[in-house]
């Protein structure tokens, strides 16, 4: 497996998890921070498939690497195409064509794909999350309606834009409270423009604890590649507005665009309602025997 993933490994649970499903899993590392190779074991002599984790660069080089040691090319697709620059779009559609097997994370991607014309089986089967601590929470006592934002502060989470839409349902109901968890490049631009805003930022925390307070999960993302939290806050019975990113419409998130992003959050606040996750989503051990059906 070619990762760019620096967590995945010994120790991760998608790791352990696939690991058990195969005789054998050797997980290359290429991507940004890495002091070089990192590969967990060492490579033997032999493979019968090669997978990447994207259809860009690692996509190229495990094609390569495939036909030289004449193993199967399996190709995963987290991420929407569409979000990608033009380059980066047609080298997938060239991976994508000479893969001999491929894996999407959502029906969205699974579209994509399927458009480009691939001669291939394409797989769907989301990322694995153990929602077990979240389908265990029950809504906590609390005075005020709550509003949660969690994700990384980075352009492509629109963090800036959950302040926008923050400021209008601050205008209609002040008693409203909200809270940003996360960290990132943008953090200090935001904690500015949040100024005068009833907003707690606790930093990268725990979820369960504020999702036991929220009445409401608030995704502001230009776009997504799967969208966990979206899965997590559903599974926890916290209904999310968000706009068509990632797996929000399959799982059962409230769609709405983004200037209508207030008001559909104010809408929910006012009439109470709980969130339903209506995507499937499969036990490790189903995860595991899924996942190698996909190679």
């Amino acid at each position: 497996m070619i990762t760019g993933d620096r967590r995945f490994g010994p120790g991760n649970e998608r790791y352990e998890l696939q690991k058990t499903a195969v005789e054998e899993l050797h997980v290359l590392y290429w991507g940004k921070g890495s002091a070089g190779w990192r590969i967990w074991p060492p490579i033997p002599k032999g493979f019968d498939v090669v997978t990447v984790q994207d259809p860009f660069w690692r996509g190229l080089f495990g094609w390569v690497a495939a036909r030289r040691i004449g193993a199967r090319f399996n190709v995963q697709v987290h991420t929407d195409l569409s979000a990608h620059s033009f380059v980066r779009r047609r080298l997938a559609h060239i991976m994508l064509r000479r893969a001999d097997s491929i894996r999407v994370v959502s029906e969205k991607i699974k579209k994509q794909v399927e458009q480009i014309g691939v001669c291939t089986k394409v797989s769907m089967l989301p990322i694995y999350i153990d929602l077990s601590r979240f389908r265990a929470i029950t809504p906590g006592t609390h005075t005020s309606k709550t509003v949660l934002w969690l994700g990384r502060f980075e352009e492509e989470k629109n963090p800036l834009g959950a302040i926008e839409v923050f400021k209008k349902i601050h205008t209609s109901e002040p008693q409203v409270k909200f809270f940003m968890l996360g960290e990132g490049a943008q953090e200090k631009i935001i904690k500015e423009k949040a100024t005068g805003l009833p907003i707690e930022f606790p930093g990268w925390a725990d979820p369960v604890p504020y999702m036991e307070l929220a009445d409401v999960v608030l995704c502001t993302s230009w776009h997504e590649s799967f969208g966990a939290s979206i899965i997590e806050a559903l599974a926890a019975g916290v209904p999310v507005v968000a706009p068509d990113v990632g797996v929000a419409r399959e799982a059962g998130a409230a769609v709405v665009p983004y200037m209508g992003l207030a008001d559909a959050v104010l809408k929910v606040l006012q009439e109470g309602t709980r969130g339903e996750l209506k995507l499937s989503m499969p036990t490790a051990q189903e995860w595991a025997t899924q996942w190698l059906a996909t190679l």
